[in-house]
């Protein structure tokens, strides 16, 4: 009986840092409000930004929310767009995913704008430099999309 409640004890906590297991990073490159997005993965095609009257990082209305997401699979991604809530220490963020990153070893990763990330960190991106979150796809309009 003690192996068996050991055992589900076990389980639930794996399952739970799978499920929070995403890594958050930073690059200054999503901080410049100035930056087109025809450099991003988010640009043109039916699910680009372009498409949708967004020309620079700047005109977005979630910037400096925005990043990089290992969801967003490449060039024209259905998830180009995406909104995203990031659970740091019970502080959550929004962001827009606007670029590909790759995933590190099977996790998602988020490279997110440096001010983003400050706000997540209460101030500490360039201390931390990569931290753990929750993360969980929300509506887009959250985003301002």
């Amino acid at each position: 009986m003690k192996n068996l409640l050991l055992q589900s004890i076990l389980a639930l906590t794996l399952s739970q840092v799978s499920v929070f297991g995403t890594l958050v990073k930073y690059d200054t490159a999503y901080d410049d409000s100035t930056q087109s997005l025809l450099s991003v993965a988010c640009s043109d095609g039916v699910n680009g930004l372009l498409t949708k009257g967004y020309t620079t990082f700047g005109t977005l209305r979630a910037f400096p929310r925005i990043g990089g997401a290992s969801a967003v699979a490449g060039w024209n991604s259905s998830t180009c767009g995406s909104c995203w809530a990031l659970d740091y220490n019970s502080t959550i963020v929004k962001v827009l995913a606007v670029d590909h990153t790759d995933s590190v070893n099977s996790e998602d990763v988020f490279i997110l704008s440096q001010a983003a990330m400050d706000e997540l960190t209460g101030g500490n991106a360039v201390a931390f430099g990569r931290v753990e979150v929750a993360s969980s796809r929300v509506n887009s309009s959250i985003c301002g999309l």
